[in-house]
């Protein structure tokens, strides 16, 4: 498996697997551009030549950073791709001098067995919250926020 930077030809790549699951409802879409401006911040899974996973790590303060836009082909779930990624962001956090990851997500358990823990929304400073005033979900919001000290 190999992780690596997100490269400029793999944007619409990256933009086609959020978006998929935006479609569902299970994150936020982001458009073509907001890829291409925050392509310094993925990394991404190849396999034989084709991108399987992509992973954004977004620094929000000088102790804490956030994992964005986990997607996964379906056809590699349970394959140990997401785990992956979120380890690799983790790493390159510790890498940096950050000292907690968090993530909003509608999959805890998933995060859980990575040894993130459940916490309270409110604990997370006002900046994390700017992405929701343009989400739909704004005032009903289903996520569920995971944190891990690195």
């Amino acid at each position: 498996m190999d992780i690596r930077d997100a490269r400029i030809s793999d944007a619409r790549e990256i933009h086609r697997l959020i978006n998929y699951y935006a479609e569902m409802d299970k994150m936020l879409f982001r458009s073509l551009a907001d890829v291409y401006e925050n392509l310094l911040s993925f990394k991404v899974v190849e396999l034989d030549g084709k991108i399987v996973g992509c992973c954004a790590l977004e620094v929000i303060w000088a102790d804490l950073a956030e994992i964005k836009s986990l997607a996964i082909e379906n056809s590699f779930l349970g394959k140990g791709v997401g785990k992956a990624l979120v380890m690799t962001a983790c790493e390159k956090a510790r890498q940096i001098g950050v000292t907690s990851v968090f993530a909003l997500t509608l999959e805890p358990e998933f995060f859980i067995k990575l040894s993130f823990t459940r916490v309270d929304r409110k604990v997370l400073p006002m900046k994390v919250w700017r992405d929701c005033a343009r989400c739909p979900k704004q005032n009903h919001c289903d996520e569920v926020a995971v944190m891990l000290k690195v």
